[in-house]
């Protein structure tokens, strides 16, 4: 027998604030980069003369061959419909012969996924590798993005920070401390985002042998190989311990290299079962990335590099006016970029002071304030796990760069 006393009671049509988001979802911190970038084109909108350095986005239009390769794609009736879920057979091998010529190894067009941007591939690379209580170690300063996509796998990210006295390169050892029975997989990205460093071929050696010895993952953002500066060259992990191929997934796509960001073409390469598994895990959150943009990428990867490297060029240019600039900034301390196009100077001299009535304290403070006083916006290290920097982009016009930095060095000298 029932009666009104001891029935339960209903749910509240109105869930209460925390229920109605997931916790993983909840959880997940915004794109810093992305912020950044949002409220210094809010303040351009607005008519301030803000000069960002945030977003790592080069800002030369994509190449005219091309758009030219997009705009027929466009008119032919074949792209205007579903395509393999896994990506264009041109591109998958297009992006294969592209990884074979750079890592010495024979790799199949079965072996590649073709994603919508590289964040699609880095998230797929860890659903489908990781699970909950696995860790994975990740060298810090890191990319905003890593750390996000592990805890949305349940899995946890241990960071290991390497500072500017190592050129904010990790060492063994340091990895070795950090490894425990829980341990999944490492991430590498040489060249680096945010800090711009390139690992030498010995490096990438010893760091690719220590995770063969433990089996682990290791994941290989390789999304900047085509940008490095002063003689250095870019080595993939690959190529100088071919033994990891079958617990390696390489990360890479067209945005940085062809100036094609909005275009959205990543790509995953690892082992067949891998690959396999995401594909399906892809066919169920997009499906086929856009045909248009797809033909554009083969037309990336298949055709001249002249304007690559004249955007390499200007790039490098840009390098050196920054590093100078920066390094005559009060409490700066700027270690010379050698590959992708940030520099990350260690700005903790310049904490601990009052800036305009205003007692700064960390770099988050700090970015705040040279955006509101020198209308200047750069990303704090705490984004990207190091405290004490600030990333700069400098793939934007070479006056902008300059008058940009000249505000920061004024603020600060004052």
């Amino acid at each position: 027998m029932t009666s009104d006393d001891s029935a339960p009671a209903p749910r509240s049509a109105q869930p209460a604030a925390h229920d109605r988001i997931s916790r993983r979802v909840r959880e997940i911190a915004p794109s810093a980069t992305l912020a950044v970038d949002a409220k210094a084109k809010a303040l351009k909108a607005a008519g301030r003369p803000v000069i960002g350095f945030g977003a790592g986005e080069p800002d030369f239009p994509t190449p005219q061959h091309v758009v030219d390769a997009a705009i027929e794609a466009a008119k032919d009736p074949a792209n205007h419909h579903y395509s393999p879920g896994a990506g264009l057979p041109e591109l998958r091998t297009a992006v294969a012969e592209s990884v074979s010529a750079t890592t010495g190894l024979t790799i199949e067009s079965a072996q590649t996924l073709i994603t919508n941007g590289g964040k699609q591939a880095v998230y797929q690379t860890f659903a489908t590798l990781l699970d909950p209580g696995d860790e994975v170690i990740l060298p810090a300063p890191y990319w905003t993005t890593y750390p996000e996509a592990i805890r949305l796998t349940g899995a946890r990210e241990v960071p290991v920070l390497a500072g500017a006295d190592q050129d904010y390169l990790p060492t063994v050892e340091q990895l070795e401390a950090a490894r425990t029975e829980a341990t999944r997989a490492v991430v590498l990205c040489s060249p680096s985002n945010p800090t711009g460093s390139v690992m030498s071929a010995e490096q990438i050696r010893e760091f690719g042998r220590w995770a063969h010895e433990h089996g682990l993952w290791v994941i290989t953002d390789e999304i900047y190989q085509h940008l490095t500066y002063d003689g250095v060259p870019f080595v993939s992990i690959l190529a100088e311990v071919p033994e990891l191929a079958e617990t390696t997934v390489l990360l890479g796509g067209v945005a940085k290299t062809f100036a094609m960001t909005g275009w959205r073409v990543g790509w995953m390469v690892g082992p067949q079962d891998v690959v396999k598994a995401a594909s399906n895990l892809q066919s169920h959150l997009t499906s086929n990335v856009n045909n248009i943009a797809q033909r554009a990428a083969v037309a990336a990867l298949t055709g001249p590099m002249e304007p690559v490297q004249e955007m390499r060029e200007a790039f490098d240019r840009r390098r050196r006016t920054i590093v100078e600039k920066l390094s005559a900034v009060p409490g700066f301390s700027v270690p010379t970029p050698t590959g992708a196009f940030y520099a990350f100077p260690d700005v903790s001299g310049a904490l601990g002071r009052e800036i305009r009535g205003t007692r700064v304290t960390a770099s988050t403070e700090l970015a705040t304030v040279i955006l509101e006083e020198a209308e200047v916006a750069a990303v704090p290290g705490e984004a990207f796990g190091a405290p004490g920097h600030l990333r700069f982009s400098y793939a934007l016009h070479d006056a902008d760069l300059a008058e940009g930095i000249d505000r920061v060095a004024a603020l600060l000298s004052e």
